[in-house]
């Protein structure tokens, strides 16, 4: 059997594999409290890691703190976070959120969460406004080493140009599907998500992917029925 054509399961693991040895594994370590993770991803939406930080600074140098920023007026909270997309809509939702832990937790805090079984924290965190499945695994994954799965834009384009979804899976879905297929072991997942975060970045861009130079491309559905075959040159 052609490697592109072995079972999914089996692809997600090679592809694991393959990648921890062009990146080498990592370790799971905080990279920023969890209010900061949580505030900081829902800014990060269509928004550069840049601005997305220039907006988190500029609102806590404004405002002081959490109560402030919950506290402060919406247009000068959307005025503070104007670098990211959005912020008109931004800015109510992460007030919102802010008050809905305050009010159920009597403090402006997460780490409850560490403590939580993975399901009932991610059904807690999907119901803020603003946060999704991406926002409430990379928090979970992140901080508190739950074995979720991130999907961002470009896991799930290497997932899908290699195959290990189908093309018309959602991203949302993806999360799923690709988590049943790995080890459920935190630092495992990390490093998937990691590795097929940077070689989207680096190799399997969005645009003229660098699929002669990529280590997946003997198991890769987009290169062995696409590329190799000049059809993407055809069109």
């Amino acid at each position: 059997m052609d490697a592109h054509k072995l079972p999914q399961e089996d692809k997600a693991l090679m592809t694991h594999e393959l990648l921890n040895e062009i990146y080498k594994r990592l370790t799971l370590n905080s990279r920023r409290d969890p209010m900061h993770e949580l505030i900081s991803t829902m800014l990060s939406h269509r928004t550069n890691h840049a601005d997305e930080e220039k907006a988190y600074n500029t609102m806590l140098d404004r405002f002081g703190d959490w109560e402030g920023v919950m506290n402060a007026d919406v247009d000068e909270l959307a005025d503070a976070v104007q670098t990211t997309r959005y912020p008109l809509q931004k800015a109510p939702q992460i007030q919102q959120t802010l008050r809905i832990i305050k009010e159920e937790r009597g403090e402006i805090s997460i780490g409850f969460l560490k403590e939580m079984p993975v399901q009932e924290a991610m059904d807690w965190l999907t119901k803020l406004p603003g946060v999704g499945l991406k926002t409430a695994t990379l928090l979970l994954l992140f901080n508190f080493k739950k074995p979720v799965l991130p999907v961002d834009t470009h896991v799930f384009r290497v997932s899908q140009r290699v195959g290990l979804i189908g093309a018309k899976v959602t991203a949302n879905k993806a999360h799923d599907l690709l988590l049943r297929m790995l080890p459920p072991d935190a630092i495992e997942l990390f490093n998937f998500h990691k590795h097929l975060f940077w070689h989207g970045q680096r190799v399997c861009t969005f645009y003229s992917p660098k699929c002669g130079e990529c280590v997946l491309n003997s198991i890769c559905n987009y290169y062995q029925d696409v590329r190799e075959k000049g059809i993407d040159q055809a069109a």
